[in-house]
């Protein structure tokens, strides 16, 4: 923590706990450690830069909507009494991505009894790209609830393929602004996140079911990536971003009350966190996501990707936008409207 000559900045809470290193990509600069890097539940005080014009935004409105990280970039979403689902990638089996053997033919599944854990009743499932970390549970979730998903091309095709029944999915591009009663979904145009050389794993796009089910995490190509803004009639707007890249024209004026921003990994994308934020609006709170060993159970507390710089993309947020509040997310807290806890 860097607070030896910062004695008159205020403070901000810093709630805190990270390898994509086949899908990730985008810019980090250098490191400045922040927060523990222990993999249990931590809260952290954290210096705040003042040195900036950036005008403090109004806190998020009240209401009765609440979030919980599914780990990933997944979040399940409670607006009264109604639950919405993005990303949701629940099971979480080896690849060997984290063990140094990455292996693309590793067998795609879905466990029906953690997935029920922590779905509860969904009517709506938001999925950003049809890698797996972001689709593999979304055909079962849909064939067992009946939701709705809302997705690519790519996206419609491979769960047709699944089963999952067409007149279920709803394709979109990026720039719909969808309405359900009671919240609205605007659709972002996004872009996936890239490696050291400005590559990532499985891309390319379907136009038509592929001739056989996808069995291999290989057979889910990323599809186009989309971004979801979220926003209750009588509470917060929530920016969703399932990978760390961004369209800036497309992202600017949506002025969120919360972004939850995935966090990059290295430095393809031209300064990531000062466009993205500035694009933003700044946003009033900021929740780092997919910096997380997503091959760990939910069960256990989240495990740092140990190539994920989340210390330095937080240190980044607080340089860039001094007004955000920096929430680092656990699993099995459920948070408020303003990104509070309100239960463990």
């Amino acid at each position: 923590m860097s607070d030896d000559t910062d004695a008159q900045r205020p403070k901000r809470r810093v709630q805190g706990f990270g390898r994509r290193s086949v899908l990730r990509g985008a810019a980090l600069g250098a490191a400045v450690p922040l927060i523990s890097s222990t993999t249990t539940a931590s809260a952290t005080t954290a210096s705040v830069t003042t040195a900036s014009a950036v005008t403090p935004r109004r806190a998020p409105a009240a209401g009765s909507a609440s979030f919980r990280w599914l780990g990933t970039s997944g979040w399940r979403i409670d607006v009264d009494g109604r639950t919405v689902l993005f990303d949701p990638y629940l099971t979480r089996f080896r690849t060997g991505l984290f063990d140094g053997g990455f292996e693309p033919r590793t067998p795609l599944t879905s466990d029906p009894e953690v997935v029920r854990e922590h779905i509860g009743s969904p009517e709506l499932v938001l999925v950003s790209h049809s890698h797996w970390d972001h689709i593999a549970d979304v055909p079962h979730i849909a064939k067992t609830t009946g939701a709705r998903v809302v997705g690519t091309e790519t996206t419609f095709h491979l769960l047709v393929a699944f089963g999952v029944d067409p007149g279920q999915i709803s394709v979109v591009k990026g720039g719909e602004v969808l309405d359900f009663g009671g919240f609205t979904v605007e659709v972002v145009s996004s872009l996936h996140s890239r490696n050291k050389k400005h590559s990532y794993f499985a891309p390319g796009t379907l136009n038509a079911p592929p001739t056989a089910v996808p069995k291999t995490i290989s057979d889910l190509p990323e599809g186009d990536t989309l971004a979801f803004q979220l926003t209750a009639a009588n509470g917060p707007s929530a920016f969703l971003m399932g990978a760390s890249d961004f369209s800036e024209r497309a992202v600017r004026g949506l002025n969120p009350d919360l972004a939850m921003l995935a966090v990059p990994s290295s430095a393809s994308t031209s300064r990531y966190v000062p466009r993205l934020l500035e694009a933003l609006g700044h946003p009033g709170v900021v929740v780092p996501v997919h910096w997380d060993n997503f091959e760990k159970p939910l069960s256990e507390p989240p495990h740092r990707d140990p190539v994920m710089d989340l210390d330095g993309f937080v240190a980044q947020v607080e340089q860039e936008s001094p007004t955000s509040r920096i929430v680092v997310p656990d699993y099995r807290t459920t948070y408020g409207a303003d990104m509070r806890p309100t239960r463990p």
